[in-house]
């Protein structure tokens, strides 16, 4: 009878630690984004919240 090959490979990681980082900067860019607007500077968390959602989280996935 015929021996089946069963080995385990081990998979790769979803993500890279470069995408993770780039993923934590943009939910803390988020985050800060959010409690500035909270203090009132609306036009700084715009800026905040567009380079968190805009740039880096969508940089994090493609990275």
């Amino acid at each position: 009878m015929a021996q089946i090959d069963q080995r385990v490979t081990k998979a790769a990681p979803l993500f890279a630690r470069r995408n993770l980082l780039l993923l934590a900067a943009s939910l803390v860019t988020i985050a800060v984004g959010y409690g500035v607007l909270v203090s009132g500077a609306a036009s700084a968390a715009a800026v905040l919240l567009v380079i968190g959602y805009c740039i880096l989280f969508p940089l994090a996935l493609v990275a």
